[in-house]
Parts: C-alpha cells; sequence; structure tokens
C-alpha cells in the first residue's frame, strides 16, 4: 500500500540528480542486502547508452516497477541478493561486456558503472552518520 507521504517520498527521490539517486541507491542496497532489475520472458531487461549495453538496476521493488512503462510494461521486478550479484552477476556481466544503469529515471539514465566499479560500491562498508 502506498500512502501519499510514500509517493511524495518516491517523487523527491526521483527527481534526485544522478549523483545523489546514486548514493541513495548504495545506502538502500547496504540496508536490505539486495538490487533490484526488471525481467521480461527473455530475462534481464537492458538498455543502450550510447554504444554501450546497459543492466539498469534499482534500491527498491518501487522504483524498478515504476521504470516497467512503455515497452517495458511486461516486465516484473526481480530482487538479486547482494552476495548473487557480486558472486555471479559482476562476473557474468564482465564475461559479457555490459554495463551497469544504476538508478535510471524517465528523464535521466543514471549513473553508468563498470560492473567492478558497482561490485566495490556495494562492498564499501555502510557509512555512519
Amino acid at each position: 500500500m502506498t500512502t501519499a507521504n510514500n509517493t511524495e517520498q518516491h517523487d523527491v527521490i526521483l527527481g534526485l540528480g544522478a549523483k545523489k539517486r546514486l548514493a541513495f541507491m548504495f545506502e538502500t542496497t547496504q540496508q536490505f542486502k539486495q538490487v533490484w532489475i526488471l525481467n521480461d520472458d527473455d530475462g534481464c531487461v537492458m538498455l543502450t547508452n550510447e554504444d554501450d549495453d546497459c543492466v539498469p538496476v534499482w534500491p527498491t521493488r518501487e522504483f524498478a516497477q515504476a521504470w516497467a512503462t512503455g515497452e517495458w510494461e511486461g516486465c516484473t521486478p526481480k530482487a538479486i541478493p547482494t552476495q548473487d550479484w557480486i558472486n555471479r552477476w559482476t562476473p557474468g556481466l564482465e564475461d559479457d561486456d555490459l554495463l551497469i544503469a544504476v538508478f535510471p529515471t524517465e528523464d535521466d539514465d543514471g549513473t553508468i558503472l563498470f560492473p567492478d566499479e558497482f561490485d566495490t560500491q556495494l562492498k564499501m562498508p555502510k557509512k555512519k552518520y
């Protein structure tokens, strides 16, 4: 159930610049220990950014689901535990020469990272505020 407050917060986060969404992505991922992707009948959704193929990722089911519109309308969010991401996805993405589009929005492709850069951020100790 989405409350008005959650919707407001969701919209505020979507309105952040790519760098702030990147920070939110890693804070949320470290807290919940999962990365969200979109899947369809053929597997993981892919984006093309300039000449590079990317796997888009989001911090929560809600953000991934919100992106599943238009040609991706039939896609479903899928959580990948961070340990599985580190152990299986990072090497697989590197082998396939794929990049990661971190937290794209309708208006912004997000931050494009190499799999090892994303992996390093996933493994960083959580900041204490």
